[in-house]
């Protein structure tokens, strides 16, 4: 168990990657988030949950692990229930549109490695014992309170999807029960009235009344295309709310090309019809290389939030939890908010330091990365010409006057507010030393949006940045 504070995103410590979190408000007054755990190199997820919780939104606990892959009784078991879901090599008309609008470059990314994953998913790898026993992943589960006890509904890589039992919201869950239905990233909801929903897919959504045991359905009754991908942009990762008499499908998006955002439908029925409504927030730009985004909203104390995740190293994976506080309107609709690195906290104060890995949009070819050399646990890398590094938000009372950066390499940084140049500072000297220098900038006092673009970059590392 790992204790924490922080309002920052990313909001856990940096070894945790709890991405496509489900928040949950449960009946100790606690939030508990529920998450995949990304912890491999080459692909999404790993073989075990941790559940995250928090008593006031600051201080935060990640537990040990909840449910593991060898956990699930069938595991390795060839008969598993599939519904249709994304044929890459043979798209649909609306898919390869959304397709055709990407650039080349990401294009090729995206397509590459949806065959990767692909292959890595169909290839059988030995287990320890050396029995030939597939090496299934846990992807992203769901979880919810009913009568006493706590249900983790969660997925596998093999298709397949089940329910497990806790007398505690972090678990450990056990007693896992198969349900008849093949697919990814289940979603649970149980209404006023006491009736549980169940709901799963990619393209194009499924969802059935729970039995009132919580781990079982009748397979008649499932109702597919809840949401899809041609009228909803649906791409996964399904998750229900209700606001006063109105039910919220909140999910991947892909209407911007790419499923980086998270969109929202709504309906008056929770197993539809849904009306599209729009995009709550996109983490495009977190890293060269996003592509998918997977959370949930709740309510905490009267703030909604949106919970989402970013990737990071030049990857897909090693995704991260981050939340930000979003508006649900008189009207219903849900503004769209940015990606911050203040997060759920104030804007970063004169004299306060920012982290390079808070760096919340990312232009050109630098990403975040682990740093081995010089103490620190993360830092801006692969810092290129023309790259940009954003950094929402700063504030102040008094005039900005002054910027540090601590950096590796040599270059030239001009630093923007609100786009406005404020000042430049140039880094020069022996390439792979950290060192600390300060430059004048010149800004009204207020609240501001931090740019750093970079020019004559070489071998140039961002680990932190301070505005005075």
């Amino acid at each position: 168990m790992m204790e924490y504070k922080n309002k920052r995103n990313p909001i856990l410590p940096l070894r945790y990657h709890v991405p496509d979190g489900e928040a949950h408000m449960m009946p100790d007054g606690k939030l508990y988030i529920y998450g995949s755990y990304d912890a491999l190199d080459t692909t999404y997820c790993s073989q075990e949950y941790h559940v995250v919780s928090t008593e006031d939104m600051e201080h935060w606990t990640v537990h040990d692990a909840s449910f593991r892959v060898q956990d699930v009784p069938w595991l390795g078991d060839p008969q598993v229930k599939h519904y249709p879901g994304i044929d890459w090599e043979h798209p649909t008309p609306f898919l390869q549109k959304m397709i055709d609008a990407m650039p080349e470059d990401v294009k090729a990314a995206a397509i590459e490695a949806r065959k990767a994953e692909k292959e890595k998913s169909e290839k059988q790898t030995t287990d320890n014992a050396g029995q030939g026993v597939r090496r299934e992943l846990l992807f992203a589960p769901d979880c919810i309170y009913r009568g006493g006890r706590y249900y983790l509904y969660f997925c596998m890589s093999d298709d397949s999807e089940g329910v497990a039992v806790s007398e505690s919201p972090e678990g450990p869950f056990a007693e896992p029960v198969r349900f008849p239905c093949g697919g990814i990233d289940p979603a649970v909801f149980v209404d006023d009235d006491g009736q549980a929903y169940y709901y799963w897919g990619q393209v194009f959504a499924h969802g059935v009344k729970l039995n009132s045991d919580m781990v079982s359905f009748d397979e008649k009754s499932v109702v597919d295309n809840i949401v899809t991908e041609e009228q909803h942009y649906f791409h996964e990762g399904s998750s229900m709310r209700k606001i006063g008499d109105t039910y919220y499908y909140v999910y991947a998006d892909m209407e911007r090309g790419k499923p980086t955002s998270l969109g929202y439908a709504t309906g008056k029925n929770p197993l539809g019809p849904f009306t599209y409504r729009g995009i709550i927030i996109d983490n495009d730009g977190c890293d060269p290389q996003s592509w998918n985004n997977h959370g949930s909203i709740e309510c905490v104390n009267g703030q909604w939030y949106v919970f989402y995740h970013r990737c990071s190293r030049g990857t897909q994976q090693f995704r991260r939890l981050c939340i930000e506080k979003i508006t649900v309107n008189p009207d219903g609709t849900i503004d769209e908010v940015t990606m911050t690195s203040q997060g759920i906290g104030e804007p970063f104060a004169p004299g306060e330091k920012i982290m390079g890995y808070q760096a919340c949009r990312l232009n050109g070819s630098c990403y975040i990365d682990i740093d081995r050399e010089y103490g620190y646990e993360e830092k801006l890398t692969n810092i290129c010409d023309s790259d940009e590094v954003v950094f929402r938000y700063v504030r102040s009372e008094m005039p900005w006057k002054e910027i540090e950066l601590c950096c590796t390499g040599s270059g030239v940084v001009s630093v923007f507010l609100n786009g406005e140049k404020a000042g430049a500072i140039n880094f020069s000297g022996e390439k792979r030393n950290v060192r600390t220098l300060r430059a004048p900038i010149a800004m009204d006092k207020g609240e501001y949006e931090l740019m750093l673009r970079f020019e004559k970059s070489e071998e140039m590392e961002l680990m932190a940045v301070t505005l005075f």
